[in-house]
């Protein structure tokens, strides 16, 4: 039987807390799960397959992710299908867009920036209902030399040491378009800090737990632990390798935007 195929890409943001990851898993919720699930609940049927255009870690949240969904046999009423989407994912699951698309567009082959950032304060422990967003740091740090050190990453470099538990085929050289720290102005709280700060990082892709792996030395670095010079020997690819293991939570990281490219 020829089975007919309709193509559509969403936009969502969501709060990673309370969940393990993007990717569905068994015996733990996942943001696939309740994706999934809601999706089989609005259209009464599995007849359908949805592909994510990157897979977020436990506990990291998204302000701007996309997911393809292909449906079979009859093609979606967008607006019905968008209202019941959002009325019925969870409450920290929101679709904030939907559009047509074809055969042509894979989600996860189509070029793309994405934007994160890592939310992080220190000097004085927060009120706990920041933690769901940013990390803690009750130690003083030398923001200046963690701002300066911050740009080192930018550009092409073998990222081998940022990469958590490397195998043979993992492809260790990257390159990171902007990598900066400043003041935190964008995500804002009663109950957060006085003063914050995040790290922003964009790039085509990253390797697993890099941004945490880099936050991680950042603030090995303000507290005095390493020396800037240690950050370099970390990018050189000529180095020895050097195992980086200070790999900070993941609810500090955000998938902040998706910048899908022109082909």
């Amino acid at each position: 039987m020829f089975r007919k195929r309709f193509y559509y890409l969403i936009q969502l943001q969501y709060l990673g807390f309370r969940y393990h990851g993007w990717q569905k898993q068994p015996n733990v919720n996942t943001i696939q799960r309740m994706v999934e699930r809601t999706i089989n609940y609005v259209l009464e049927t599995k007849d359908f397959k949805v592909l994510a255009a990157g897979r977020t870690d436990a506990k990291v949240s998204s302000n701007e992710a996309y997911i393809e969904l292909f449906v079979d046999h009859t093609p979606l009423e967008l607006k019905n299908f968008f209202d019941l989407f959002n009325q019925n994912l969870p409450q920290d699951i929101r679709a904030i867009s939907i559009q047509e698309t074809d055969e042509k567009f894979n989600i996860i082959q189509h070029p793309k920036i994405k934007e994160y950032i890592y939310l992080f304060s220190f000097g004085k422990k927060f009120h706990p209902f920041s933690a769901p967003f940013m990390y803690n740091i009750t130690e003083e740090l030398d923001i200046d030399v963690m701002i300066k050190a911050a740009k080192l990453f930018e550009g092409k470099h073998n990222f081998r040491s940022y990469c958590h538990r490397p195998n043979e085929h993992t492809i260790v050289h990257g390159e990171i378009k902007q990598c900066e720290i400043v003041k935190n102005t964008i995500y804002t709280a009663s109950f957060f800090p006085e003063e914050s700060y995040l790290l922003r990082v964009k790039g085509q892709g990253f390797k697993r737990n890099q941004i945490r792996l880099m936050m991680g030395v950042l603030l090995d670095l303000g507290k005095g632990k390493v020396d800037i010079n240690f950050i370099k020997k970390t990018l050189n690819p000529d180095a020895d390798e050097i195992v980086l293991e200070h790999i900070v939570p993941g609810s500090g990281l955000i998938l902040n935007a998706v910048e899908l490219k022109k082909e």
